[in-house]
């Protein structure tokens, strides 16, 4: 997402070029090109797909809205088998348009999962929920920190149900690296991924995460959280941004790597 300026060829011989060895993908890139010649692609390419986001969108009242979300996150879970990665990042879902009851609209996100995490292990994925930032609460996504993520993975076995960390989303919550180490500790810290925070947030606000370096987040100081808890996969850069993607994708994916390599490792 961070280049989805770029096609899936592109990006594949971007990364190449670059030497990136790991992507995570997001589904309707994919879709569009089509699962298996995306699988095909990548692999070609000498890529490992880390995640692929995104599922979710759980909490609907309406019965026939919860099937097809339901139906479409196993369509999920066979795409990231497909691809070949063990981590579907799910984005939970906001509130029901009229409803203010984010307690009934978490509940039924556990009921989904206690669906789909079975589903999901028999194809060798593991479900990974991201919180949003609070801002992103009523129409996105109801689950807004870590706490609540992790309480409602913790139903589940670790094999089915665990994290996606994104400092985009959690960096401002003083609990947070407490609960880092508590995913890892049992097993849930499926994902990690890298944003900066920088203001003022555009309008509409979800196209405002700032390139590694230009805000308020301490990419090392997370790294840090993470690698203590254990984690050892993959760390991934997300970047929706509007001036990002009016770029040159190769530019800004090698701009990116130089911010990571800045920033982020020792």
């Amino acid at each position: 997402m961070t280049v989805r300026q770029l096609s899936l060829p592109e990006l594949t011989e971007a990364c190449r070029d670059i030497g990136i060895g790991n992507v995570g993908l997001w589904r309707e890139p994919v879709q569009a090109f089509g699962v298996e010649a995306a699988a095909e692609l990548v692999r070609a390419a000498g890529l490992t797909v880390t995640t692929l986001c995104r599922g979710g969108f759980l909490t609907a009242t309406d019965p026939d809205e919860r099937a097809r979300a339901l139906a479409d996150n196993r369509r999920a879970v066979d795409e990231a088998a497909a691809l070949g990665t063990d981590t579907l990042v799910l984005v939970s879902g906001g509130l029901p348009a009229g409803s203010k009851d984010l307690h009934g609209a978490r509940e039924r996100i556990a009921d989904a999962l206690a669906e789909l995490g079975p589903y999901a292990e028999q194809h060798g994925v593991r479900l990974a929920i991201e919180p949003l930032h609070p801002m992103f609460a009523s129409d996105r996504c109801v689950v807004s920190t870590l706490t609540q993520a992790l309480d409602l993975a913790e139903r589940f076995p670790a094999r089915q149900v665990g994290v996606t960390v994104d400092t985009y989303h959690i960096w401002w919550d003083d609990r947070a690296p407490a609960e880092i180490a508590r995913a890892g500790a049992s097993g849930r810290l499926h994902s990690f991924q890298l944003a900066d925070w920088t203001t003022p947030l555009p309008e509409g606000v979800l196209n405002g995460r700032g390139q590694l370096g230009d805000g308020a987040v301490d990419m090392r100081e997370w790294k840090g959280y993470a690698q203590a808890a254990g984690y050892t996969g993959a760390i991934e850069v997300e970047l929706f941004n509007d001036a990002l993607w009016a770029r040159d994708g190769r530019e800004v994916l090698a701009e990116t790597a130089a911010r990571f390599a800045e920033h982020v490792m020792p």
